[in-house]
């Protein structure tokens, strides 16, 4: 549990992807695995008509890659294991033949965004913010790129992640297509991922297979485009300004 976890439940056609790590839900590799896993696991069940991703705790959504992963990788071939992970996580939602509803409860950082925009319908608290952060540690936000430029448009996608330092509100969010809805309490953000997984529940599993088919045109080469801009994220990390960089936010962390 101290390495955080996923899990996996099911109920009445809804099944609940949660996450959690101790840090902020940051995605160590076996997060993103265990992510990856549950999702077609949930997709590949025939009773199950849609799929809720959320993160446990009441601090941020998802902080990101961790850190103390970014620091141990040694060698490009591991690098892009590493950034495959957010692949394997964003092509698992983009296949599987049910909607995802993403719950964010609170920030989302770098990969967190490209979880928020991944999913195909994102209810948010007014408390929650989006950041690509990649750029201010030297590397970029390559995987998660395709998935966060197709949900707010190429111009959202340069800005956001052309200023790594600032975080965009849950109205800007929402302004920008991010965010479907955003409420001011918990209950009610909750109560609206609830009645909406509810709703879809009860709607033909064939036709909704065929909607988001029908929504994620384009893409299908994405098993392909992910893994290339894996390579790229994994060959930056290794650069000293990048080493240097990680290592002044985990001091920075370290003081809080």
């Amino acid at each position: 549990m101290n390495d955080g976890y996923v899990n996996l439940e099911t109920s009445e056609g809804v099944a609940t992807v949660t996450f959690h790590h101790p840090k902020s839900n940051s995605l160590p590799g076996h997060i993103l695995s265990g992510m990856a896993s549950a999702i077609r696991t949930a997709g590949g069940d025939h009773t199950v008509r849609v799929i809720v991703l959320r993160s446990e705790g009441d601090k941020a959504f998802c902080a990101g890659a961790s850190f103390d992963e970014l620091v141990a990788i040694d060698g490009p071939e591991r690098g892009m294991e590493f950034f495959s992970g957010f692949a394997e996580v964003i092509n698992a939602i983009r296949t599987v033949p049910v909607f995802v509803i993403g719950r964010i409860h609170s920030h989302a950082v770098g990969g967190g965004v490209g979880l928020a925009c991944a999913v195909d319908i994102a209810y948010a608290h007014s408390s929650a913010s989006a950041r690509l952060s990649e750029l201010a540690v030297g590397i970029g936000p390559f995987v998660v790129g395709p998935a966060v430029e197709r949900k707010v448009g190429t111009g959202a996608f340069g800005l956001l992640s052309a200023t790594p330092a600032t975080r965009r509100d849950a109205a800007w969010c929402l302004q920008h297509g991010l965010f479907a809805e955003v409420f001011d309490a918990q209950e009610a953000l909750d109560a609206r991922v609830e009645a909406h997984a509810r709703e879809l529940a009860g709607y033909s599993a064939e036709a909704m297979a065929e909607l988001k088919r029908v929504c994620w045109l384009g893409t299908e080469h994405w098993d392909t485009l992910l893994t290339e801009r894996a390579a790229i994220s994994g060959r930056l990390v290794l650069s000293d300004h990048t080493r240097q960089a990680i290592a002044r936010f985990k001091a920075q962390a370290a003081k809080r």
